[in-house]
């Protein structure tokens, strides 16, 4: 696990994570602040619940918490109900791109 402790290391300083977290997020392949920066809090969330086991709605706060700088608290009290709802789209949308796929795989044909 040598991806981990450089992970470690470089997300001590988010305010927000922990190691587990860390140690989480570069299995998701995200190992610096910009990365997350540029995928973004719920997509990291998304990509981090299909790595791990146990993964909280905490982990979502802390994620941004680590964007925006603010305490997780902060973001878990004020910003919840957006991070839920862009958490929700994005499943959808996820949902709604693998749907053809499985369709395909069940030898069903596309309606016209």
């Amino acid at each position: 696990m040598k991806t981990a402790a450089p992970a470690r290391a470089a997300t001590a300083q988010w305010p927000g994570l922990g190691p587990k977290s860390a140690a989480l997020l570069a299995r998701a392949g995200i190992t610096t602040l910009a990365e997350l920066q540029r995928v973004g809090a719920v997509a990291a969330f998304v990509r981090a619940r299909h790595c791990g086991t146990g993964v909280s709605l905490n982990l979502l706060w802390g994620l941004e918490s680590a964007i925006t700088g603010l305490p997780w608290q902060t973001v878990a009290r004020v910003h919840r109900t957006s991070l839920l709802l862009a958490l929700e789209d994005h499943e959808r949308a996820r949902a709604d791109a693998e749907a053809p796929v499985r369709a395909r795989a069940r030898g069903e044909r596309r309606l016209r």
